[in-house]
Formats: structure tokens, sequence, C-alpha cells
């Protein structure tokens, strides 16, 4: 009895938590496909960089799929597997993380709930333990419905999982957990927070004795310690105690075509600012462009600025033009592009540094009549 209670709770849990993880991360699937390409410039496998959207995409719908059908406990033995070897991938990634100390945040639940490395590794631990109970009592697991009735809903679900994600693809996430949500004063967030509190570090000294490298602080040179038996290395900051003096707004810089940082100068612009942001040039993803045009077009003829702001500004401005669209480009820091545009591309209304509006490239249509609303 003990044992089917256990094992009930275990499923519920289970199941429950992958649904939960994958709608978070569905949410924003463009955010775990550049979480991904972290991992793998790490482990020397950068040559992935152009698929992880796709398995980004692919993960999300199987931890919402595999979820459901853990409840349901339809194909009881083959989800029991296949959650088994995903959360084996999993572990060994957290694991990797901690104690390699490369990655501070493993993106286990996206930006919405941030966990790190080592509260990650440890869920991990405990899932893996579930999921090997889950495994090992397999065969006492019965499906709760009818083959066919599962199935349906597996479907609908299936449905769901992919569609939630091209949606917000296009349109932006749901839910903005991101630094550069509406009502955002950017150049408020480029400043440590009051309060913060700084890293803690110690200064280490590196010295040659007798063929050997020798490293010590300042609080504890060594005895023997004189100019002639010790040659001087080098010396450096040793992080101590991580502090939390960190801007939540990194890197966003614009530069203009001569060169010239212009980022203060916009962001303190007291007129209403259009910009384009995006990546990089995707020449077979360009279906916005026709709105785009018309968007400029209306901006221009009511006086308007607007502009564009890319990490990839010649490919970008030579596409434009090709499109018949007459606007600046300015170059932007990679980093902050991917993390201030979602969609590629996304467009910003701003005033003196505040974000008042933003529309992904699925919004491009509805966009020119909110911006002359």
């Amino acid at each position: 009895m003990f044992m089917r209670f256990l094992l009930g709770l275990t499923r519920i849990i289970v199941g429950g938590l992958f649904i939960f993880s994958g709608l978070i991360k569905a949410n924003d699937p463009q955010g775990l496909s550049y979480k991904m390409q972290e991992f793998f410039e790490i482990l020397g496998m950068g040559f992935l960089d152009d698929y992880t959207l796709i398995f980004s995409i692919l993960m999300i719908a199987f931890e919402i799929i595999a979820g459901v059908a853990v409840l349901l406990g339809w194909q009881f033995r083959l989800f029991s597997w296949m959650l088994f070897i995903l959360i084996v991938f999993f572990t060994f990634l957290t694991g990797y993380a901690v104690f390699s100390g490369k990655i501070k945040e493993c993106g286990c639940f996206g930006d919405c709930i941030k966990l790190t490395s080592n509260q990650s590794f440890i869920k991990d631990i405990v899932l893996f333990a579930m999921i090997g109970l889950l495994l090992y009592k397999r065969d006492q697991v019965k499906s709760l419905l009818k083959p066919g009735i599962a199935i349906f809903i597996l479907v609908l679900i299936s449905f769901f999982s992919f569609w939630i994600q091209f949606y917000v693809l296009e349109h932006l996430p749901i839910f903005d957990c991101l630094p550069y949500k509406k009502g955002v004063d950017i150049r408020e967030k480029m400043q440590i927070p009051a309060g913060a509190i700084p890293d803690s570090t110690v200064i280490n000294f590196v010295y040659q004795k007798d063929g050997k490298e020798v490293e010590f602080d300042a609080e504890h040179f060594p005895s023997d310690f004189n100019d002639s038996n010790y040659v001087f290395l080098r010396r450096y900051d040793k992080l101590i105690r991580e502090g939390n003096a960190k801007p939540t707004i990194k890197d966003f810089v614009i530069i203009s075509p001569t060169g010239a940082d212009t980022t203060d100068a916009i962001l303190s612009d007291p007129r209403q600012l259009y910009i384009l942001f995006t990546k990089k040039v995707e020449p077979d993803n360009n279906n916005w462009l026709n709105d785009f045009k018309a968007i400029t077009e209306s901006l221009k003829k009511n006086e308007r600025p607007i502009f564009a702001v890319s990490s990839d500004a010649d490919n970008l401005m030579s596409m434009l033009k090709t499109a018949g669209i007459d606007i600046p480009v300015y170059k932007g820091d990679l980093v902050a592009i991917k993390t201030a545009a979602r969609s590629i591309p996304t467009l910003f209304e701003i005033q003196q540094g505040v974000i008042l509006d933003k529309w992904g490239r699925g919004d491009f249509k509805d966009a020119k009549t909110d911006i002359l609303r």
C-alpha cells in the first residue's frame, strides 16, 4: 500500500514538474536556445549553434508531452526510459556547470524563475532518484485512460506545445521576465543598484622558488621570503565571495555608422524614438519587411525618428536598402540585442531611455496603428 502511494505521488511530482518546466521555457524558447549555445561553446561544440533553436523547441515540447504521459500512465515503459535518459543528460550538464564554475545559471526554468547551478544540480539529483524509482516500478503503472482517449489528449498537448512556442517567437514572450520589458528605464538598469554588495576579493601573489610556482596572499607571506630566492611572476584578485553589485542591463551600446558611441544621446533624447533591434540578418525570415516598410514611411510622414540596431549592421543595411527601406543602421552588442529582441527582429518605442512599447515581427501589421494612435 505504501509503495503504491509513493509511486503515485512520485508520478504526480515528476509529471507536474516536467509540465511546469516545459511551460515556463515555452514562454521563451529563444532563451533556452541561447543557453544551449553557451553550453556548446564551453564544450567545444560551437558547430551546433545554428541548430539550437530546433533543439530548444523539440526539448520543450518533449518535456510537456512526457509530463502529461507520465500523469496519464500511457506507454509508461517507453516514457520512463526516455525521462531517465533525459535526466541523466540534465544531471551531467548541471553537474558540469557546478564543478567547472563556468556557468552561473542553467536556465532550467528560463528567465522567469532563475536557479543557480548548485540549485539546478540538487534538483536534478532529486529528480534522478524519483525517475529511477518510476523506471524500476514501471511495470506496476497502468494507464488511467483508454488508449484512444490518451492518444487524443497527447495529440492536443503536442499541438499546443509547438503552437505556443511558434507564437511567442513571432509575438514576443507572453510573460516578459527580461530586463527590457515595457516601462523599464534602460539608463537606470545600467547602473549598479543602491545598496548592492560588491565582490569580496583578496590579492594573491604568484612567485617562483626553486623552479616551482608558489602562491600566497598578503596575509600569508612565507617566513623565508626574500628577493633572492623568490622571483615574482604575477598577481591577481581571487574571488572570495561573490556580491550582487552588477547592473541588470549590461553591454547596452549603440555605435553610429561613423564609429561614435551614441548610447547616451539616444537614451537622453526627449522624442519618441523607434528602434528596430535584430541580432543578425536572416534572409529566409524576411516576411516582416513589407510591414516594416509601411511603418517607416508612416513615421517619416509624421517626422518621427526611426533607425535600426544590429550586431550585423552592414548586412542589415544592405537588406533594408534592397527592400526600399532607407533608415540609419547602427551597430550594437550581440548579447544585449539577443536579450532585448527575443523575436527576430523586435521594434521598440523608447523615450528618454524608457521602453514605452515593443512589437515582435508578427505584430508589425498592428504596430503601425499602435504607433499612430
